[in-house]
């Protein structure tokens, strides 16, 4: 503990740097390195991409242009629905006949429904309900399930 003390020799003399040769603190670069800009009191890192005010590349480089397979690939968007809900639906209320107003009637859409959206009912276990699909993308084994309990896929 002791040990760590500074000596009293020591305490508020800080090496005085730029007094020569002769001071054996320094030369005339006093630790500062080369000479030019970061040898100068007040230096500091420029911004990232700063290039000494050359025109830095970021802006010499044109902006990239073209066309993006994005604009190929299909905008609509499928929301999921279970032939179990579809089953509980046609059970519980008697509904044969479903299409996309009766899901956002009865909750199985929100309201806010978008025509953009698609519906695709995917298989989940097999039913054994009739109803009949109108408008309506279905998986095959879901169709295959509907048609075999009665129902049909248009």
């Amino acid at each position: 503990m002791i040990n760590t003390l500074p000596s009293p020799k020591t305490i508020g003399k800080a090496k005085k740097l730029g007094r020569g040769y002769g001071s054996g603190v320094g030369g005339h670069t006093v630790g500062r390195g080369g000479k030019g800009q970061t040898a100068r009191s007040g230096h500091k890192s420029p911004r990232p991409g700063f290039e000494g005010g050359q025109n830095p590349i970021s802006r010499r480089l044109p902006k990239l242009r073209g066309f993006s397979r994005a604009y190929f690939t299909n905008k609509v968007k499928n929301s999921p629905i279970q032939l179990s809900d579809l089953e509980v639906l046609a059970k519980e209320l008697k509904v044969t006949d479903i299409d996309i107003n009766t899901l956002i009637e009865n909750g199985l859409l929100t309201p806010k429904y978008n025509k953009d959206l698609g519906v695709k009912v995917l298989f989940d276990k097999e039913v054994s309900t009739k109803m009949n699909l109108k408008n309506l993308q279905t998986s095959e084994k879901a169709k295959a399930s509907i048609e075999k309990a009665g129902g049909s896929v248009e």
